[in-house]
């Protein structure tokens, strides 16, 4: 049975070096194998986890938008171009050795991401039942999850940071996954790059308010930062690294 974790909190907060390190707790600790999903616009899961990209579901839906004027037209002749479409679409997963990267990117210009979203859900779809983990890195907010894109949630993690409107955007989250009836059996948040690995007062007060399930309070980590800057992928962290460790710590607590 496979079990879909999602991710969300608003931009800025780190909510994609968790994902990040999400994925190598799964493939450590649990075994996999793991289907990464880069559901942001603004991709850069793979930058966390090290891994290239040359194709999105973007890019693909861009190139067969335009094929048809293309003078150089891509599809070769006698291929239909709903089966050029899955080739091409089965080149955009990304396989590793513990997990394999489905980016969903962007489409060039101006207009609705209904169409890529769609792509989305449908490849997701396509794939899912061979891996044991799903995992989910979403735009701010949750809506690829309220229009439907993932056909079940079993885990949300929403992260913010150590700010009291990031835990109230994450509150918004979570009276959506309550309202959406998604059968989630675990809604837990994680306050990151928290001073000291402390909270202060008034955010506690917020998160009481709000009903959330506080898993942990992760710490503000140069390290993250200098890795960050040299483009040396978050995910390599060192097993002895403090953040790394409250992270694996709090995850233990979870059931996959």
């Amino acid at each position: 049975m496979t079990h879909t974790i999602a991710l969300a909190g608003k931009g800025g907060v780190g909510k994609t070096t968790v994902t990040g390190l999400l994925i190598e707790y799964l493939c450590a600790k649990k075994n996999g194998p793991v289907l990464a999903v880069d559901a942001d616009a603004n991709s850069n899961l793979n930058e966390v986890l090290g891994v290239e990209v040359e194709t999105t579901l973007g890019s693909i839906r861009e190139e067969m938008a335009h094929a048809a004027l293309n003078p150089d037209n891509p599809i070769p002749p006698g291929m239909a171009k709903q089966d050029y479409a899955e080739m091409k679409f089965a080149e955009a997963l990304i396989e590793g050795d513990d997990y394999d990267l489905l980016v969903m990117g962007r489409t060039q210009g101006e207009g609705c991401y209904c169409y890529v979203n769609g792509l989305l859900s449908t490849q997701v779809a396509r794939y899912s039942s061979s891996y044991r983990y799903v995992v989910v890195d979403n735009e701010a907010g949750m809506e690829h999850i309220s229009r439907g894109i993932l056909p079940k949630v079993d885990t949300v993690i929403m992260v913010s940071d150590s700010s009291r409107r990031g835990v109230q955007a994450c509150a918004r989250i979570f009276e959506l996954v309550k309202e959406l009836k998604l059968g989630a059996k675990q809604i837990k948040l994680i306050v990151n790059r928290a001073p000291g690995g402390v909270i202060s007062d008034g955010v506690r007060e917020e998160i009481e308010k709000s009903g959330m399930e506080l898993l942990a309070v992760l710490p503000q980590d140069e390290t993250i930062y200098d890795f960050d800057s040299e483009g040396t992928p978050t995910s390599k962290l060192p097993e002895d690294n403090a953040f790394r460790k409250a992270l694996y710590a709090a995850l233990d607590k979870l059931t996959f």
